[in-house]
Parts: C-alpha cells; structure tokens; sequence
C-alpha cells in the first residue's frame, strides 16, 4: 500500500494577491504622494495654520487616510512574508505577527485621531 506524501503545512500560498496588493498600495501610495507635491508647490503652508488649513478639507484628510491605510497593508504584506521566511519556530512567529498587527492597528487608529480629532 502506498502511503501519500505528507504535505508540509506553511501557511503561505498568497502570491498572486500579495504581489497585486504590494503593486496597487505602491501605486496608490506614489499617486498621492504626487498630487501632494503638487499642492505643495501650489500653495506650501508656512506654519501651523497653513497646514491645519490644508487637512481640514473632507477630500484632502480622505486621501490622507486612503494613504496611510495603503501604507499599513503595504507593511503587513512584506512584514507578514518577512515573518513566514526567516522566523521558523511558530510560536515566536506568531506572536511577532501579533505585534505587527497590533502596532499597525494602533497607528491606524492614532492616524485616523490626527485626521479628524
């Protein structure tokens, strides 16, 4: 009787959407980062006024968010790969995974505080 192979369990198999995702947060990411360099160059604030001024547009703070959001899952998706590759023992990897993913949420958060606070 022939026995099937044991198959290793690695949790991995995203390819295709992790490298899709990677690409269209990058392009989000560049895309806003243009347009912000646009304003800038249009209408640089000089202080604090200047700067509240500029983010307290509904459109200007949206994207700002959409930004840093496209900018945590960009971080989780490398960050989670990173783990799945070099940290081999399972618990320790977890729990370095908890903390990614804690950390990213509290700064999703606070960013999100800073936006509309």
């Amino acid at each position: 009787m022939v026995k099937p192979a044991k198959l290793a369990v690695t949790g991995a198999h995203y390819g295709l959407k992790d490298w899709l995702a990677q690409r269209v947060t990058a392009v989000l990411m560049a895309l806003y980062l243009a347009g912000l360099i646009v304003v800038l160059f249009v209408a640089a604030p000089q202080d604090y006024v200047g700067w509240k001024t500029l983010f307290s547009h509904h459109g200007m703070r949206i994207a700002t968010l959409v930004f840093f959001i496209c900018l945590f899952w960009h971080a989780w998706i490398g960050m989670r790969n990173i783990l799945m590759d070099y940290v081999h023992p399972v618990a320790i990897r977890l729990l370095a995974q908890i903390a990614v993913i804690t950390a990213l949420l509290f700064y999703l958060v606070w960013t999100a505080d800073i936006l509309w606070g």
